[in-house]
């Protein structure tokens, strides 16, 4: 009897469609976007996923914050690394961002947190633009294009989109929030994605030694709605070090200090210092 395992993600995994198409599936993995992080834990929470593709700030949140979008405590563990922001950058067609509207998906996520550091390191005070919640990566990527929001952080493709309308990355995570951990494979029983986990693992080391080019400009074209040329970049973006696919799966330390640290700086303050558990 094959498994059946349901996944949540923001964007639609390349990754987890080549793994698909060289039949490296154990499970039956059924995927879904969901349209916000709330939304996407909520979901796991009532049992409706049995896995996230998700940022590990989320996992941070909701593990170990007693302030958390939800306000309740979910035991989410980090199965694998999957990538380390795929291109994350605060994008927007204006030189000075004072007085725009910055979209997010929700003021007190990890992506937040990132655009924040990235727009001090523009010089930019908290209370020098407006943050608007818009929530997943492309949503916030139709709202940049229609005019709904001046600024964004956008990756994994949509940031590709963004440049070929004519936005630019003012600052990029892999720079600023250095070393950076973007999506993680995360569950609150581990047991059941072992196989996906490894099986994304593998592939992951598979591309960023070279192989399954054209796999994977294929299904970047149809997942993404990428052309040739982007699909292309969108495959050199997954075989970088600093942004692309983490081909040993391992959630390393120092990652996990900048995300922490980002909280600790942008994040509700909390009695005591709970997030260091996440460090040990």
């Amino acid at each position: 009897m094959t498994t059946i395992v349901r996944l949540g993600s923001f964007t639609p995994s390349v990754l987890l469609r080549v793994a698909r198409r060289l039949g490296r599936l154990e499970s039956d993995v059924v995927e879904e976007l969901v349209p916000s992080s709330p939304a996407q834990f909520r979901a796991l929470i009532d049992g409706r996923y049995d896995a996230v593709l998700t940022s590990p700030d989320n996992v941070l949140a909701y593990r170990y914050s007693p302030v958390n979008p939800l306000g309740e405590h979910a035991g989410a563990e980090m199965v694998a690394a999957v990538d380390r922001g795929m291109g994350l950058a605060l994008y927007s067609n204006r030189d000075d961002l004072r007085g725009a509207r910055l979209a997010v998906d929700v003021p007190g996520s990890g992506f937040a947190f990132a655009m924040y550091a990235l727009a001090e390191s523009l010089g930019l005070r908290r209370g020098d633009y407006e943050v608007i919640a818009l929530g997943s990566t492309p949503k916030r990527l139709q709202a940049l294009l229609a005019g709904e929001c001046d600024a964004t952080m956008l990756n994994a493709g949509n940031e590709l989109l963004a440049e070929a309308a004519g936005f630019r990355a003012l600052a990029r995570a892999s720079e600023v929030c250095h070393p950076y951990l973007g999506t993680v494979l995360a569950a609150l029983d581990p047991a059941p994605v072992t196989g996906l986990a490894s099986a994304l693992t593998a592939v992951a080391a598979e591309i960023t030694g070279g192989r399954h080019d054209q796999l994977v400009a294929d299904e970047a074209t149809a997942a993404l709605g990428l052309d040739r040329p982007l699909a292309e970049r969108y495959l050199q973006r997954l075989r970088t070090p600093a942004e692309g696919l983490v081909p040993d799966g391992v959630v390393d330390r120092e990652s996990l200090r900048t995300l922490v640290g980002l909280r600790r700086r942008f994040g509700p303050a909390l009695d005591g210092d709970p997030l260091s558990a996440a460090l040990t």
